[in-house]
């Protein structure tokens, strides 16, 4: 299994691209955490951090899809680092500025969320021409899923070790500066300065004319909202089980789970078509979210925790898939941009619907919202099945006609290509 992984890094660029996307996405993954100490220490209050949290998720959400899309047509380099900096230039102006007055500080949040750069989409654009065979894109998808719950538990610890060394002032400027050398480093390599999207037909819908993105973005929003339920309803638990450590244990064990399933997923291959094999994965995700609400004791309830996390990282591997096979040709970055922010829609409306549902019926009505979020994503797949049929179960008269429609390469096997 390890020497698997190992192989693929050492494929040409592959460990340089991953890191540099990682560090890039430092400044996105860490914007909660680093806002609201910042603000704090600048004697705001929690509503105003958590106002200026909701501008930078807000703009963010906005910013990525677009700014995908002017990656399919400029290519990376063009996009992605003008962004990073322009970004970076956002959380600057927050850290100098302050909060008094309140309007430059949501204007950098505008500026920081609006321009984050799609780094994690336009990785997922390169893998196919960096490692050659299907089969190495998919354990690569696997090992970016799983790259990824590292960099969210790394990501606030280099923050809170920032803060206690200097301050939460240069917390934000260290990580920003350490967002765009990530940013720098990927588009400066060979790669990401060869690759070139698809041709792609003019339309002003980008990759949502495809009915199976569609489906997959639909699908995916339920899946963030049961992520961003569980850690509200974490720490309602903790509440009345022992305390604020608690729900750390919960959330420590729902990553641990993901980082064991996608490691074990992406080191093997898996017959049968994607598309199938991720709504049984979606299925498996909703079934470990629904006992969480039966919310026994601590090591029972760390265990179900453990035990919900292992099918995330698979889903979203696979996910990754199916978004390379569905996506409208010349719409890859945009496609994936648009999982990756629906995702995050989700899980930010997660943790504002889950507040009422506590309040009326404490942590096992949080987790019941989970359970719910995980049944709504499987319906979705479900319900629209026929959307995200593999390419051999149409007729070819079905498949030409989508093409035709929407300028859709078969199979799926391409994301871009060197030039």
């Amino acid at each position: 299994m390890a020497a698997g992984y190992a192989e693929l890094l050492r494929t040409r660029h592959a460990a340089r691209l991953l890191t540099g996307t990682l560090v890039g996405r430092l400044p996105n993954a860490t914007a909660a955490l680093a806002v609201v100490l910042f603000t704090r220490a600048e004697g705001g209050s929690y509503a105003l951090a958590g106002a200026l949290s909701a501008v930078y998720g807000l703009c963010n959400a906005v910013g990525q899809p677009l700014l995908g899309r002017a990656v399919d047509l400029w290519g990376q380099p063009r996009v992605m680092l003008p962004s990073a900096v322009l970004s970076a230039l956002g959380m600057v102006l927050l850290a100098v500025a302050g909060i008094d007055p309140l309007w430059p500080a949501y204007a950098a949040m505008v500026v920081a969320g609006l321009f984050t750069p799609p780094l994690e989409g336009g990785l997922r654009a390169l893998w196919p021409g960096v490692l050659k065979r299907p089969e190495r894109v998919h354990a690569a998808y696997a090992l970016d899923a799983v790259a990824q719950e590292v960099m969210f538990a790394v990501g606030p610890l280099l923050v809170t070790l920032s803060v206690a060394v200097w301050s939460e002032r240069v917390a934000l400027l260290v990580i920003n500066v350490l967002g765009v050398l990530g940013a720098l480093s990927v588009v400066v390599s060979p790669p990401s300065r060869q690759w070139r999207s698809a041709p792609r037909e003019a339309h002003w819908l980008g990759a949502l004319r495809s009915r199976g993105m569609l489906v997959l973005i639909g699908s995916f929003f339920f899946v963030g909202l049961a992520l961003g339920s569980i850690a509200v309803a974490a720490v309602a638990y903790a509440d009345t089980h022992g305390g604020q450590m608690v729900s750390s244990y919960l959330l420590s064990a729902l990553g641990a789970g993901a980082l064991i399933g996608g490691v074990v997923y992406g080191a093997r291959e898996w017959p049968g078509a994607p598309e199938g094999r991720l709504r049984v994965l979606i299925g498996l995700l909703a079934l470990g979210y629904l006992p969480l609400a039966l919310v026994p004791g601590v090591a029972g309830m760390t265990a179900l925790t453990g035990l919900a996390g292992v099918f995330l990282a698979p889903a979203l591997a696979c996910a990754f898939i199916v978004v390379d096979r569905h996506a409208p040709r010349g719409t890859v970055t945009e496609a994936f941009s648009w999982l990756v922010t629906t995702f995050g829609v989700g899980a930010a409306v997660g943790t504002s619907v889950v507040g009422p549902a506590v309040e009326l019926g404490g942590a096992a009505a949080g987790f019941a919202v989970a359970g719910g979020g995980g049944l709504a994503a499987l319906a979705v797949m479900v319900a629209a099945r026929r959307f995200l049929l593999p390419s051999g179960m149409r007729t070819v008269s079905a498949v030409q006609a989508e093409n035709d429609r929407n300028g859709t390469v078969e199979p799926g096997f391409r994301a871009g290509h060197q030039a």
